[in-house]
C-alpha cells in the first residue's frame, strides 16, 4: 500500500459528507482510507458504515473506528498507526481532495522526485470570495524564519510513515499546534527537506479550529517555541522575524532599492556624526 489517507472526525456529519466521497471519487489504485471517529452522536458512525460499504464495491480498503479519544492529535496518532501504507495524508473531516485524479497525480509525482520524505501540493482555500491557492513555501527552503512565522500546510502532503516512527508522532498536549511542532523538529532540526509539486490537491475548510482560535494557536506556538529553540536564539527571533518579513515584502514589490537608498543616506549622516564627535574629543 502506497498511502494511507487519515480523516479525523467529531459530530462533524456534514464535513465527513464533503471528504467521504471526494475520497470515493478518486480513480486510482493504491491508497487505503483509515477514518477515526471520535464517538459522534450526530450519525457520523452510521455514514461512515454505509461509505465503507460503498468504498469496498469500488476496491477501496477503509478502515475505521468510532470511539472516544483524547483530542485531534490522538485521533490523528491512532489513525496513522491503523494505516499501513508508505505514506501518510491528513485530509480532516470537513476538507476534500481538490479532484478525481489527484491522489493518482501525487503518487506518480512521487516516482517522479525519488519518493522523497515529503511531498506537498497546493492546497485551495474556502472563502466566502471563493478558493484562492495556497502554494505555500511554493518550492523554496523551509527555514527556522519560514516556520516561525508560518508552516508546511498539512493536508496536501504526503509523509512518509517512517518519520513518524523515527522522530515520534504528534505531541498530544497540544491542542492545535503539534502538526506545526512536528515539522519544526523534522524539517529545521531533523534537516528533512520536504520536496513541492505544482498540483492543487486539498480544499481546506477556513472553519476549522486552527482558524477559528488564533489567540490558542499563538500561545501554543510560543509555549512550542520555548520548549524547543535556546532562549538567545528565540530572543533575537521575537525581535527581528517582523522587520525581516517586511523587507521580504518590501523585496517583492520591487521597492527595495528605495529603502535601500534611504538606508544608506541615513548610514553616511551617521558616519558623518561619529566623526565629528570623534574630532571634538580630540580637540
Amino acid at each position: 500500500m502506497k498511502l494511507s489517507i487519515v480523516t479525523i472526525s467529531y459530530n462533524n456529519l456534514e464535513g465527513l459528507q464533503k471528504t467521504l466521497p471526494s475520497v470515493l471519487s478518486q480513480n486510482c489504485a493504491g491508497f487505503e482510507h483509515i477514518v477515526v471517529d471520535g464517538g459522534s452522536q450526530d450519525g457520523s458512525a452510521e455514514y461512515i458504515a454505509l461509505y465503507a460499504r460503498q468504498a469496498a464495491e469500488r476496491g477501496i480498503s477503509v478502515q475505521w473506528v468510532s470511539e472516544r479519544d483524547e483530542g485531534i492529535y490522538n485521533a490523528m496518532n491512532k489513525g496513522i498507526r491503523m494505516g499501513s501504507g508508505e505514506y501518510v495524508e491528513i485530509l480532516n473531516s470537513g476538507d476534500m481532495l481538490a479532484s478525481d485524479n489527484v491522489v493518482g497525480r501525487m503518487l506518480h509525482a512521487l516516482e517522479t522526485h525519488n519518493n522523497p520524505d515529503i511531498l506537498y501540493g497546493n492546497m485551495l482555500k474556502t472563502f466566502p470570495s471563493g478558493l484562492r491557492r495556497d502554494r505555500c513555501f511554493n518550492g523554496q527552503p523551509v527555514t527556522m524564519l519560514g516556520m516561525y512565522k508560518g508552516t508546511l500546510n498539512h493536508s496536501p502532503a504526503y509523509i512518509k510513515r517512517n518519520l513518524f516512527e523515527q522522530y515520534g508522532n504528534y505531541d498530544e498536549r497540544y491542542r492545535i499546534v503539534s502538526d506545526w511542532k512536528w515539522y519544526l523538529q523534522v524539517i529545521v532540526f531533523g534537516g528533512v527537506k520536504p520536496v513541492y509539486t505544482d498540483i492543487d490537491v486539498t480544499v481546506f475548510d477556513m472553519n476549522g479550529i486552527s482558524e477559528t482560535n488564533k489567540d490558542l494557536d499563538k500561545e501554543e506556538r510560543k509555549q512550542v517555541l520555548r520548549e524547543v529553540v535556546p532562549d538567545a536564539i528565540l530572543e533575537d527571533y521575537d525581535r527581528w522575524a517582523f522587520p525581516v518579513s517586511q523587507v521580504n515584502r518590501l523585496r517583492r514589490w520591487h521597492l527595495w532599492p528605495m529603502v535601500y537608498f534611504v538606508e544608506r543616506v541615513c548610514f553616511k549622516i551617521e558616519k558623518w556624526f561619529w566623526k565629528k564627535g570623534e574630532q571634538v574629543y580630540r580637540e
